[in-house]
């Protein structure tokens, strides 16, 4: 996909004037992106758009105005997309209860070895993830992940840990919002 250019990106007093229309254009394109599956795992795809968005929001709050600055917050966001035929995101492990999230972060240290995205032929593609966010004894719940799905949009999301074997099948929707995407290379 290609990358968030600076031209694209304005400053945040300017940004602040269109902000509630572009808050409500980005939060629809974020639905059909945010894919969850079973009762951890949320996975939050990227485009251009989201990352746009992402980018302004953070110079609105952070009030960014120098120029490296700027190219910093648009090279950090950029890198949540997927090259050519990949498609990028965050993955939030959601546990409320903070005693079960230190035991199941802990417990779920290989998940990021178990995520695949399952392409219409029934074939898996596993994550590539950060290896920096897995550490020696404990998973963070924040993952940034890449499947390189050759440009075929997936048709279910899931992980085959045997203590978190889940998976959902996209809707539509889902598959048209990914589809999109993959054809934005």
């Amino acid at each position: 996909m290609r990358p968030v250019l600076r031209h694209e990106i304005v400053d945040y007093q300017t940004y602040e004037e269109d902000r509630d229309q572009t808050r409500a254009s980005a939060l629809e394109i974020k639905q059909p992106r945010r894919i969850h599956v079973g009762s951890y795992l949320t996975f939050l795809f990227e485009n251009r758009d989201t990352v746009r968005y992402q980018v302004q929001e953070m110079m609105r709050t952070e009030q960014i105005v120098k120029e490296a600055d700027i190219l910093h917050e648009l090279d950090t966001y950029n890198e949540l997309l997927g090259k050519t035929g990949e498609l990028g995101c965050t993955l939030l492990i959601e546990i409320e209860s903070e005693q079960e999230r230190a035991e199941k972060l802990t417990q779920w240290l290989p998940v990021p070895e178990h995520l695949y995205a399952k392409l219409p032929d029934g074939s898996k593609v596993r994550a590539k993830y950060d290896a920096r966010q897995v550490g020696e004894t404990r998973l963070s719940s924040v993952q940034y992940l890449k499947f390189d799905v050759g440009g075929e949009t997936p048709v279910a999301l899931g992980c085959d840990f045997d203590l978190l074997n889940v998976e959902a099948e996209l809707t539509l929707l889902q598959k048209a919002a990914l589809g999109e995407d993959l054809a934005d290379d």
